[in-house]
């Protein structure tokens, strides 16, 4: 049964009473409940897609960038596509109650190690309306109520979604107030999560640079950050023409708009002449804007003269920052100084230094011949991702069902007491 709650605070209260039984619910409810919520957005996908309208329509009104707006659309297929990965969520082994360590003690008693839920996990993120299906699906699953603050941009859509989600698990006869949005108070309700030390036990920000920055300055609440993504490619002396040129334009084209996108291509001065003019010809075709050092100015036509700022901008749209460097020595230099630890990638034939590039690079996911796009938790298999962490402890990468569990330590014995 719904409570009506009239702060942000008491939403989140409503949701940590929520989360002792849904923390305690077993595998098979678990899954049915997130097979109700799949049903339920494709019941509602009109009522989505008229409060989408909305939201994309005030965007416009505001100047909203194009690459914010693609994030924020939701049309029949991505809807459908929602549904989906939530059923994919659902077919997902069960992360709680695994047995991650067992020992047995001198003195006889028995030590078993096991994954348990957060509790409550909130997250504040923007115009990203499939986070707020992905996010509550993930924390269901793991046996967490969730707490979301999605903004302004999506209020709409993030509402209807919401709507739907809470009344499905209504129908199974489960709380809830296990999917709470503070979206009505606005800022304050953002303030109010960040301060829920307490209340929420893990606070996972997604969006820009800037938002990321003040979730993590500003919260009282462990937070895991996920980084903005400056992604790097480097072309190596041996890359392969056909490779070189799919899969920078499939990195940077196929959807500009997400953290996974590469911004930055690094060519190896001994690769230049082959490589630089075909794959910049193959990324304009495309409609992306070059912005080259003058060595790629020189190798290509209609390129836009890079500025130190190029190399540390995530673009999101159709724009990409080239330089080339001396060898990978530069390209490994390069990266150290303006990589945000999201994802790299090399393009090489020379085994001896994708090798180096996999060990040497600080990021979160290291690749070599593949395509950056690939960093992402339905990509890696975890039906979907609360985030792609930038940050070493708990978490780093794409972040699934695994990762919104903690651990305890279950002691058994039989009268024992310590020496």
């Amino acid at each position: 049964m719904t409570t009506t709650a009239t702060t942000a605070r008491e939403r989140m209260l409503l949701a940590k009473d929520a989360a002792r039984s849904i923390g305690l619910l077993s595998d098979e409810r678990k899954r049915a409940a997130l097979l109700a919520i799949a049903d339920a957005i494709v019941a509602a996908a009109s009522e989505i897609e008229a409060a989408n309208a909305d939201d994309l329509a005030r965007g416009r009104a505001t100047g909203m960038a194009t690459g914010l707006q693609d994030r924020l659309r939701l049309d029949a297929p991505r809807i459908a596509a929602l549904a989906a990965a939530v059923r994919d969520i659902a077919d997902l082994p069960d992360p709680v109650g695994r047995v991650l360590d067992t020992r047995t003690l001198p003195s006889g008693v028995e030590l078993t190690k096991v994954a348990v839920p957060f509790g409550v996990v909130g997250s504040i993120y923007e115009a990203r309306p499939n986070v707020t299906v992905d996010i509550a699906a993930l924390a269901l699953r793991s046996g967490n109520a969730v707490v979301l603050r999605g903004g302004t941009a999506a209020e709409s859509t993030n509402s209807a979604l919401v709507r739907a989600m809470r009344g499905a698990l209504a129908e199974q006869g489960l709380d809830p107030e296990a999917i709470q949005t503070v979206d009505e108070f606005g800022r304050e309700g953002a303030k109010d999560l960040m301060q829920a030390r307490g209340i929420v036990d893990v606070l996972v920000p997604r969006g820009s640079a800037q938002l990321i920055e003040t979730v993590v300055t500003e919260s009282s609440v462990p937070v895991i950050e996920t980084g903005a993504g400056v992604v790097h490619i480097v072309l190596d002396a041996t890359a392969p023409l056909d490779w070189a040129r799919d899969i920078v334009v499939n990195a940077k084209v196929q959807r500009p708009s997400v953290c996974n996108a590469v911004e930055t291509v690094l060519v190896v001065r001994d690769a230049a002449p082959r490589v630089v003019g075909p794959v910049v010809a193959a990324l304009q075709e495309k409609g992306v804007v070059i912005h080259g050092d003058p060595e790629i100015a020189a190798l290509a036509s209609d390129v836009v003269p890079a500025t130190d700022e190029d190399w540390s901008t995530e673009y999101l749209g159709l724009e990409i920052a080239m330089r080339v460097v001396d060898d990978l020595d530069g390209a490994l230099d390069h990266i150290r100084r303006y990589s945000t630890h999201h994802t790299e990638s090399i393009v090489t034939e020379d085994d001896a230094n994708a090798e180096r590039f996999l060990a040497e690079v600080d990021s979160a996911v290291v690749m070599a011949n593949a395509s950056t796009r690939f960093t992402d938790g339905g990509e890696f298999g975890f039906g979907a991702e609360v985030g792609i962490s930038t940050q070493k402890l708990h978490a780093r990468g794409p972040m699934g069902l695994s990762e919104l569990t903690s651990t305890k330590w279950l002691a058994r014995g039989a009268g024992q007491v310590r020496a």
